[in-house]
């Protein structure tokens, strides 16, 4: 296994943002069984090492494309495009964040209905989410990188919130 090659010929998928998740699940199972470590338990210790990498390898190539955000990232890098630490958005996007998560604090943990509003929160972060990924998608199609760029910066803060209030939900239903 040639552990530079691109993760969707790695998976047999065409290159793009809409990716067959069965066929990925099949073909990650497939390549895990393959390089599993624990099929090389009596193998030596160069046939070990090569294992572990092609195993960690179909690993971080899964996870990259399973993740809706992190295919975009991985598309962008193929496309030479580098996400930054601390991008450049606009002030309207920045000041709803704000709001956003000046939202999410003010659920208290302790009303009655909190697990219920932290499930709203996550609904609507689910659904920005989808008109973002769509941007992406549009955005890649039509080579507007810089598009797609800045939509998966929103992404990454829209995916953030959703995690907070899942992590909230799951520590009041004690998961």
């Amino acid at each position: 296994m040639d552990l530079t090659q691109d993760y969707f010929t790695l998976f047999g998928l065409d290159a793009s943002y809409d990716v067959d998740q069965t066929h990925l699940a099949n073909r990650y199972r497939t390549l895990q069984s393959a390089f599993h470590p624990d099929r090389f338990a009596n193998a030596t210790a160069a046939e070990k090492r090569q294992s572990l990498q092609h195993a960690t390898f179909v690993n971080e190539a899964h996870a990259a494309l399973k993740d809706p955000l992190a295919r975009a990232i991985y598309l962008l890098r193929r496309a030479g495009v580098e996400i930054k630490e601390n991008a450049t958005l606009a002030p309207d996007f920045l000041m709803q964040q704000i709001e956003l998560r000046e939202e999410l604090d003010d659920i208290d943990d302790d009303a009655i209905d909190a697990v219920d509003q932290l499930g709203a929160f996550r609904q609507r972060m689910r659904a920005v989410l989808a008109e973002l990924e769509d941007a992406f998608r549009s955005s890649v199609v039509a080579g507007a990188l810089s598009d797609a760029e800045q939509a998966t910066y929103k992404m990454q803060f829209m995916v953030r919130l959703r995690d907070a209030a899942t992590a909230r939900e799951e520590k009041l239903l004690d998961y």
